[in-house]
């Protein structure tokens, strides 16, 4: 008897040397051991990998990562992340889909779309249907037309975002199962998709038997100082994490001696970033590194920050990995954020000021600074309780199971 087979289809998934995107590729390992076969369809290039997909010269690439999970690279043209060719790649991955065969990667029995991009729930739309697949899964990351409309103020008139707002209530309506990121999107979905009982929530989740734990070569430990109380941060360095206010904070706190900030990571806005602190000797940034390398720099960090913008967009509530990677290194963590039962509320590993609010920042890292070192330890204990129990990828993997 041949084993179900599970199609999942995200322009932005990565396997474990990509440095990026790795979710699917982490539920993977528990949905094969229990009998499932797994193709995840994902696009050629991804401006956040560390490392491309090698691919031919066909629309799709074949890559075999181990048993019963196979990568099938859509080819799409390189763009650089702040560009209208960004949004191109999304709709010639989104059309390239179109045309998969059976024959290349086995009928479907199960399809979940990814989104952002939104474009390719059309595409999961289509191939149900000509596949008579059992189940179509709209998987929402973040919550699209939204994001850029309130994080970038689109009008909601604007031609991109009334088509975007289509192909989401399109997208709710036609799928069997959604499955969202966010805690608190249920408000929002519900009222589009006109059916409660389709929403789940499954957030991002860590696995420690798949978390590589790399060292950090010397020229990277030697640009963080000694004896100095490190606030950190790893991730993207775009919009939606705030990081202008955690910059503001740096040059507030540019004249203490003990407080040292230290940005690793890549993005968009890195080049303004360190040009507002440009000759300042309490901030260093380090260029991104690998995964397996997060949970060793980790460790030089006495606190790790994590920064979300002024918006009701966040009022949906978040799943940033990077929450999840500072509380399994048991790292207090500072939050700028209105409360909106993140996991640093949910577990207390942590405080959260006002967002936006450079001297909010400054004020809970002088709060965490007078901590004895046992209460941060403390602290950063709850997040590793926390984040072993509800955020496991075995414990995750068992809610999706449920929906196929």
């Amino acid at each position: 008897m041949s084993k179900k087979v599970i199609w999942i289809i995200n322009q932005t998934a990565g396997k474990p040397d990509s440095g990026w995107g790795e979710r699917h590729f982490n539920f993977s390992k528990y949905w094969i051991s229990k009998g499932y076969k797994v193709k995840i369809i994902s696009g050629s290039y991804n401006h956040l990998f560390i490392n491309q997909p090698k691919i031919s010269n066909k629309t799709f690439t074949l890559e075999e990562i181990e048993e019963n999970i196979t990568f099938c690279w859509v080819k799409i043209p390189p763009y650089d992340g702040g560009s209208i060719f960004k949004l191109w790649s999304m709709i010639v991955f989104a059309f390239k889909v179109l045309f998969l065969k059976s024959s290349l990667l086995e009928k479907p029995s199960n399809i979940i779309v990814s989104s952002m991009p939104i474009f390719p729930i059309l595409s999961g739309i289509y191939l149900k249907k000509k596949f008579n697949s059992k189940k179509l899964l709209f998987e929402i990351r973040d919550l699209w037309p939204l994001t850029p409309m309130y994080l970038s103020g689109y009008s909601k008139f604007h031609p991109m975002i009334i088509l975007m707002s289509w192909i989401e209530k399109k997208g709710y309506k036609k799928s069997d199962n959604i499955v969202s990121l966010l805690p608190n999107a249920s408000s929002y979905i519900n009222k589009i998709s006109g059916d409660a009982s389709k929403f789940n929530w499954i957030s991002n989740g860590i696995d420690e038997k798949l978390l590589l734990k790399e060292s950090l070569p010397d020229s990277i430990i030697k640009q963080i100082p000694n004896n100095k109380f490190i606030i950190g941060y790893t991730g993207t360095m775009g919009m939606a994490n705030a990081l202008e206010y955690l910059i503001e904070a740096s040059i507030l706190m540019v004249q203490n001696k003990e407080v040292h900030f230290v940005l690793v990571g890549n993005g968009y806005l890195k080049k303004s970033l360190m040009q507002k602190t440009a000759g300042n000797l309490n901030i260093t940034f380090i260029d991104k590194i690998n995964k397996g390398q997060v949970q060793s720099i980790l460790k030089h960090f006495n606190v790790c920050f994590v920064g979300r913008n002024d918006t009701p967009l966040f009022d949906y509530g978040v799943s940033s990995n990077k929450y999840f990677d500072y509380m399994l290194a048991s790292k207090p963590v500072l939050e700028s954020s209105n409360f909106i039962k993140s996991p640093v509320e949910l577990s207390n590993c942590g405080i959260t000021v006002l967002p936006e609010s450079g001297k909010a920042i400054v004020e809970g890292i002088l709060e965490l600074q007078k901590m004895s070192t046992k209460k941060l330890e403390g602290i950063g204990e709850n997040g590793l309780i926390y984040v072993r129990k509800y955020h496991n990828f075995g414990y995750l993997s068992d809610k999706y199971l449920k929906l196929f």
